[in-house]
């Protein structure tokens, strides 16, 4: 089986809030079509690092980047490269569930439709269902799609901005603890579908919940005090961890 292409990497990619470095020097590369887990405990850079990768990060106060993130060869931080349109290419979805409150169910799947102003309305329909379908949502909202996505159960509402991410069709979808919020029902469907939607896209995802990176995951990152220690397949991570640090953190000795 041929290895999967390399269409996100990171180079040399420090983050920073202020004068307090929050990532140092953390080169990784996400082949396609996979499921990456960065993991650590509290505070050690996993959700920093990851929205690096769509520029969420610049919308903190006193952030900062150097080095490179490259999206097929080309650095998203690069001058000329609008963030907005970065975003469809590298959709998100947080820890809380974040629908818009204002906007039905429909439209919010649609909202990041409409900076084409090409598309029809009969179109935007058609890929409304389309992502609800692909996120386990449809069957439960086709026949209130007018109706306020707030009356949605936290689940739904999670998988309904899983929708609106995947929607635009991005490349890269970025997950920061998707299901940190949800019941172990919840939990179980959000990580069917990243099962299921890694033969579409790109996935990173920020957990806690170690068994959950196991379950889910291709390959595993430690994060520890802003450092990227080991990276690699998640079976040899969880099994067989080359660094010390690994182990004590898998092994539960802190965190």
């Amino acid at each position: 089986m041929s290895e999967p292409v390399v269409r996100l990497r990171t180079e040399s990619l420090t983050a920073l809030y202020g004068s307090f470095a929050a990532v140092k020097e953390v080169s990784l590369a996400f082949p396609t079509n996979r499921v990456h887990a960065l993991i650590g405990p509290s505070g050690c850079g996993k959700s920093t690092f990851l929205r690096t990768l769509n520029r969420m990060h610049e919308t903190v106060p006193g952030a900062s980047i150097t080095g490179r993130v490259l999206l097929d060869g080309t650095d998203v931080y690069a001058p000329g490269v609008s963030p907005i349109r970065l975003r469809r290419r590298v959709g998100m979805v947080f820890q809380k569930p974040t629908p818009f409150p204002f906007m039905s169910i429909a439209d919010n799947v649609a909202s990041g439709l409409r900076i084409d102003r090409s598309l029809s309305k009969s179109r935007i329909a058609e890929v409304v269902e389309r992502s609800l379908r692909r996120a386990a949502l449809w069957d439960e909202v086709k026949d209130r799609l007018g109706a306020s996505a707030m009356g949605l159960s936290g689940g739904q509402q999670q998988r309904l901005c899983l929708a609106r991410s995947i929607a635009p069709e991005p490349e890269v979808i970025l997950l920061d603890e998707p299901t940190a919020s949800l019941d172990p029902q919840g939990t179980q469907r959000i990580e069917e579908l990243v099962f299921e939607l890694k033969g579409e896209f790109t996935i990173v995802i920020v957990t806690h919940n170690m068994q959950q990176a196991a379950r889910v995951s291709d390959t595993t990152s430690f994060f520890y005090l802003g450092t990227m220690v080991e990276h690699g397949p998640t079976r040899q991570i969880f099994t067989a961890p080359r660094q010390e640090q690994t182990e004590a953190y898998i092994t539960g000795r802190f965190g």
